[in-house]
């Protein structure tokens, strides 16, 4: 192989690295980012389950259940919302609520906590609905 070969294919393999390291971590980066008003659920919930207790969501505020992909607001005393934890621009999960928001760690779009619309994109597209049902103090996903 000739010098001037090797070059080009240290070259364009490096490049390709380079381009593919920054695609690769916008989509994988699904919940990164610390927060202490952000608390996660790992317990594998299904539909018909205990998500939690009321009194685990803040008012004016909300829990991201990162396994179930859903996030449960309080935007008001006793109202309680759900939406996805998928950001609408790029699929990453939501990972903390904060602010009136719920922020997606990966290109900053923030979400309303009273119904899921956008209050500062890139996203376009507010957060989909989620089906809860409260039954005493105890959350569950429908």
């Amino acid at each position: 192989m000739t010098e001037d070969v090797r070059r080009r294919t240290v070259l364009v393999t490096g490049a390709a690295v380079a381009l593919a390291v920054p695609v690769a971590a916008c989509g994988s980066n699904k919940s990164g980012g610390a927060s202490t008003s952000t608390t996660e659920s790992g317990s594998g919930v299904k539909s018909g389950g205990d998500l939690g207790k009321t009194s685990d969501i803040p008012e004016g505020g909300g829990k991201v259940f990162k396994d179930q992909k859903v996030v449960v607001t309080q935007p008001k005393k006793g109202d309680f919302r759900a939406f996805s934890a998928i950001c609408t621009h790029q699929g990453c999960t939501v990972n903390r609520v904060a602010g009136g928001t719920i922020d997606c760690p990966c290109h900053g779009s923030r979400f309303r906590i009273a119904d899921g619309s956008v209050a500062h994109g890139p996203a376009t597209r507010p957060l989909p609905p989620k089906s809860i049902k409260v039954q005493g103090n105890s959350i569950k996903l429908t």
